[in-house]
């Protein structure tokens, strides 16, 4: 299928910067039936102002089928049988549509009955659910873009004993499915794209996202050398420590995980501990970084050890919160004021429980999905969205002028991701 021109007239360059006239593949089409229902219908609402917004400066795009619409959702059915087996109906037309397929593998809200028990969606369940999908429109669709935000067993992407690259099998077979994109975000480690070297696959940074929102919510966080300090709980997430300190250019400290081994009898027993490698973290607040909130614990033990050596507030900022083990610890680190407040994205899974926490923040990402799904339609190119240092920049001085009372004061919440251009 050949993608849908532009008017020779009109042009889409403020939404791209300096990029030449871009058209549009087809009419988009999203399937979010695996995303919760919330999240869904933001990034339909943000699509759907966004294409507005480009009609009203350019009126010929009236014109493009599809172009401008009030809900580019897809209708699909993928219930369950009771037995626990699936199934995936595409209820509306996708022939010719540029379709973007949205999964959630943590959406454990997600439940159904099996042999007569109420039991929630498994991340396996949604995954088999997304091939079925890609299946139903694979022959119809102009091109499939699958974004999903968690990568699914994302953790298991290397070997280091006999067991199995699931992360990697999986990005094989999609694409052996024929998808043309597939869009994570924060991949605990993007070196995984090398199981499938010659395709489609992009892990963007919430590193923006998660700074404006911090800046937001605590309006009185001195960003400065002397108070601030970025803070890494392990050792996989050190490299994505090392870009929140240059780009807020404070100081950096990790937690080292020392592992001895002895024998207990004939059982060999791994022993570790946490080492805190860094400067001095006395009355500085601490923002812990990392890819993934499990069930907490890694980041109270550090927290905890912060506190300690004096550390002021300690922020938790995280792409994905799964609270596997419930809140309960994480509250109880709040109301003892280990921890002042979590953050994280709105992209996975989050139960009304933690929703109303007065300890936790979304950080929304509804209108960043909506930009990206409106710049993979027009074949725009990326990579100002996967570097966001500039806009870091921009968000930090537009706070310094706002501290200081400058004429040019500019809000954090002026400086949204669609200004990246």
């Amino acid at each position: 299928m050949q993608p849908i021109a532009f008017p020779a007239d009109q042009s889409v360059r403020n939404l791209f910067g300096d990029e030449p006239e871009l058209p549009s593949y087809g009419p988009i089409g999203l399937i979010t039936e695996q995303l919760d229902p919330a999240l869904a219908e933001r990034i339909n609402h943000q699509l759907s102002l966004r294409r507005t917004a480009i009609a009203q400066e350019n009126p010929a795009v009236l014109d493009i089928p599809g172009y401008v619409r009030e809900d580019y959702r897809i209708r699909v059915d993928i219930e369950r049988f009771s037995s626990g087996e699936g199934k995936a109906q595409v209820i509306d037309s996708v022939r010719g549509h540029d379709l973007f397929i949205m999964t959630d593998v943590l959406n454990y809200g997600g439940r159904y009955s099996r042999y007569s028990q109420d039991v929630s969606m498994a991340p396996d369940e949604h995954f088999l659910d997304l091939v079925r999908l890609i299946l139903c429109t694979r022959d119809s669709a102009a091109r499939i873009h699958v974004i999903m935000p968690y990568l699914f067993e994302g953790r298991r992407y290397r070997r280091t004993a006999r067991e199995s690259l699931d992360c990697g099998a999986m990005l094989r077979y999609l694409f052996e499915l024929g998808i043309d994109n597939f869009i994570t975000f924060d991949a605990h480690d993007s070196r995984v794209a090398n199981a499938a070297p010659n395709s489609n696959f992009e892990s963007f940074p919430t590193s923006y996202q998660s700074i404006r929102t911090i800046l937001e919510t605590l309006p009185d966080l001195d960003i400065g050398e002397d108070s601030l300090m970025i803070v890494s709980p392990n050792e996989v997430s050190i490299n994505r420590c090392i870009f929140f300190a240059s780009a807020m250019k404070v100081p950096l400290g990790i937690f080292y995980s020392r592992r001895d081994f002895q024998y207990e009898g004939d059982e060999l027993i791994q022993l570790s501990a946490r080492t805190y490698l860094g400067d001095s973290v006395e009355n500085k607040d601490i923002i812990l970084v990392a890819d993934l909130l499990d069930s907490g614990r890694e980041l109270i033990e550090c927290a905890s050890a912060l506190k300690s050596r004096g550390a002021r507030r300690i922020i938790c900022a995280v792409s994905f919160a799964q609270f596997t083990e419930g809140i309960a610890a994480m509250r109880q680190a709040w109301e003892s004021g280990i921890i002042e407040r979590v953050f994280s994205t709105d992209m996975a899974y989050r139960p009304p429980e933690v929703l109303s926490s007065p300890w936790y923040t979304d950080i929304p990402m509804a209108d960043d999905l909506a930009l990206l799904v409106t710049a993979l339609n027009h074949d725009a190119s990326l990579s100002r969205l996967m570097a966001p240092a500039a806009r870091i920049d921009a968000l930090l001085e537009a706070r310094r002028q706002a501290e200081t009372g400058g004429d040019e004061e500019l809000s954090a919440k002026q400086l949204s991701f669609n200004d990246f251009a």
